[in-house]
């Protein structure tokens, strides 16, 4: 077997949030797959993607996106959308795993909404990386307040 450099490891950053690329293609979302893992001392705490609750129909099985049908633009009325995003079902596996997730970091494939934002911080996730933004302002005014900066992969803290 052929050894490769060690300096083409991937950076902690880099290998979990793999792991979130990974997780997305689960998702069940007509509009855009997310996926979000959390990692406490290096080590995969709870993953989750953006689908329908847990025994539901998934928008395909619907008939389409509602949000899209009604020309809903992206980051805007949530609660029009049938599906949980991705970290909150990372959230919740976490807690139906009876892992606490205080000090933890979350890897996300998008920056996360305002509701999601909020759901990190009363989690007590104290670092937040993503690889894509979202048209969301208030989310990252939220978590700036709360003293959380969200890091875009490969962009220094």
């Amino acid at each position: 077997m052929e050894r490769r450099p060690m300096d083409s490891r991937p950076s902690w950053d880099e290998y979990f949030m793999d792991f979130a690329v990974l997780t997305a293609k689960r998702s069940t979302c007509l509009r855009r797959q997310v996926g979000a893992v959390i990692v406490q001392d290096r080590h995969v705490i709870a993953t989750g993607y953006n689908g329908a609750p847990r025994g539901l129909e998934h928008c395909a099985e619907r008939g389409g996106c509602l949000r899209e049908q009604l020309g809903v633009p992206s980051g805007e009325r949530h609660e029009l959308c049938r599906a949980l995003h991705a970290e909150q079902n990372a959230i919740i596996q976490a807690a139906t795993l009876g892992h606490s997730i205080e000090g933890a970091a979350i890897y996300i494939t998008h920056q996360p909404c305002v509701i999601c934002a909020k759901m990190i911080i009363n989690a007590g996730i104290e670092r937040i990386v993503v690889k894509e933004g979202y048209p969301d302002e208030l989310s990252v005014q939220i978590l700036r307040e709360a003293g959380l900066k969200i890091v875009m992969l490969g962009e220094k803290e």
